[in-house]
């Protein structure tokens, strides 16, 4: 039987796979492997390949923030640096490489100008959510797709898919809060979150948050919108060049990721685990907290 591939060296080969020189980094005092991607002899990203091995054996108090100090200080030289989990990579693959490859500048690019935004159900999002986005699904008031009219495939390279819907392609999901009302002197002050936001596999709808957060403001008006950029992928820079300003961040914190099953809950187990499934199976782990943004719309004035 042929031995099995582990998790990091299985990123690394997909990486070189697309046109890359990917390599492990020695990184002196810092116990997750550390993926070097460059072009040429430039370095394009890093990405921290969390096992749950490596997890176990590295796990500490200080291991978090050691975390984000890795993350932060390559941001700030100017390189992009992602945290990707072994459960995510086994999980939603698809969607973990759709991100990466996006990061690096390998992807469909489609303009938003050419597509039209409209309301959708909760089924239709959840659809595309589950297929697109790396945390799938979850539940929102408001959802606003955009979508690609069949007149435009022309701009889709040969053999981006073997089946394109007839007529049009939603390509784009944006999915919003019920308003939070906060009293204020003249009228009510409504504020509302982004929820999610994912374009299809493999594509980059360049201007897509844009167009479907002006559809949202146009109809419900909000006051101004909050969302957090996870910090594991991001420092939230897309959100500040559409006038989103940082207003705090959240910590991290803990999960519980079912080693056999990949998945991730709040809580290691409940009193309805059944005895073949112990909580040894669990295993504690940590995120790395997510940024604040806020939008605002309009200065809140509020009672005292």
């Amino acid at each position: 039987m042929a031995e099995q591939i582990s998790f990091p060296d299985q990123l690394c080969d997909w990486l070189i796979s697309i046109g890359f020189r990917a390599v492990f980094l020695e990184k002196p005092g810092f116990a997750l492997p550390v993926i070097g991607v460059f072009e040429d002899s430039r370095l394009r990203m890093e990405v921290i390949a969390v096992t749950f091995e490596s997890w176990r054996k590295a796990q500490h108090e200080l291991l978090p923030a050691e975390l984000k100090k890795r993350l932060s200080a390559t941001r700030d030289d100017g390189t992009r640096a992602v945290v990707v989990w072994e459960d995510y990579w086994a999980a939603r693959k698809g969607i973990v490489r759709s991100r990466l490859a996006a990061m690096l500048g390998i992807s469909t690019k489609i303009p938003a100008r050419l597509t039209q935004v409209r309301r959708i159900d909760t089924a239709t999002a959840s659809a595309f959510l589950e297929g697109s986005h790396l945390n799938g699904s979850t539940a929102s008031k408001f959802r606003y797709g955009l979508f690609l009219p069949e007149r435009y495939y022309r701009i889709l390279p040969h053999g981006f898919a073997m089946e394109k819907p007839a007529g049009e392609w939603m390509v784009a999901v944006a999915t919003f809060s019920h308003a939070r009302i906060f009293g204020q002197s003249d009228r009510p002050f409504r504020s509302h979150e982004l929820i999610r936001f994912a374009s299809l596999p493999g594509t980059n709808v360049v201007g897509a948050l844009d167009k479907l957060l002006n559809a949202f403001i146009r109809e419900k008006l909000p006051d101004d919108i909050m969302t957090y950029a996870d910090l594991e992928w991001s420092d939230g820079r897309s959100y500040r060049q559409l006038g989103f300003e940082k207003k705090g961040e959240m910590m991290p914190r803990k999960v519980y990721v079912n080693t056999a099953t990949g998945e991730r809950t709040g809580k290691p187990f409940g009193a309805g685990d059944l005895p073949e499934n112990p909580p040894k199976v669990y295993l504690t782990v940590c995120n790395l907290g997510s940024i604040k943004y806020v939008k605002t719309l309009k200065i809140a004035r509020f009672n005292e």
